[in-house]
C-alpha cells in the first residue's frame, strides 16, 4: 500500500530515450521560427524590388503620354484627335491603377491592359516601343 501512495518518480531511462524526440521537436520549432523570419525579410525585399520596377514602368508610360498629349494639343485634325483620345485613355488607365493596394486581385491584368494600350499608342504615333528594366539602368528606346 505504501508503494501505491508514493509519487511516481520520472524514469531516468525514459528521459534518455525521449531526449532525441524532444530535441528534434525543439530544433524544428527553432528552425521554423528562423525560416519564417527569413521568409518575411526576403518577401519584403522581393516585393520592394518588384514594386519599384512596376512603378518605374508605369511612371515612364505616364511621362510619355503626358508629353505626347502636350505636343499634340495644338493639332486639331481628325488623325491627331484619335491619337489624343488614345493618349487620354492611357492616362486615365494609369491614374486609376491601384498603386497603394498590393492585394488588388486584378493588378497584373490591369498592368497588361496598360502595356497593351501603350503599344497601341506607340503604333498610332509610329514609334517603336522598347521598355527594358535592368539592374544597371532603365531605358526606354524610341
Amino acid at each position: 500500500m505504501a508503494a501505491a501512495a508514493a509519487p511516481a518518480s520520472p524514469d531516468m531511462f525514459d528521459e534518455i530515450v525521449m531526449a532525441e524526440e524532444r530535441f528534434h521537436g525543439e530544433g524544428y520549432q527553432e528552425g521554423y521560427a528562423e525560416g519564417s523570419h527569413a521568409g518575411v525579410v526576403e518577401g519584403r525585399r522581393y516585393g520592394s524590388l518588384h514594386g519599384a520596377k512596376i512603378g518605374s514602368e508605369i511612371g515612364c508610360y505616364l511621362g510619355f503620354a503626358l508629353t505626347w498629349q502636350c505636343l499634340l494639343q495644338k493639332c486639331t485634325d481628325e488623325k491627331n484627335s484619335k491619337k489624343i483620345r488614345a493618349l487620354d485613355s492611357l492616362i486615365g488607365m494609369i491614374q486609376k491603377f491601384p498603386y497603394e493596394d498590393p492585394t488588388y486581385d486584378k493588378l497584373q491584368e490591369d498592368l497588361e491592359k496598360i502595356r497593351g494600350k501603350f503599344k497601341q499608342v506607340c503604333s498610332m504615333l509610329n514609334i517603336q516601343s522598347d521598355f527594358r528594366i535592368s539592374t544597371e539602368r532603365s531605358s526606354l528606346t524610341f
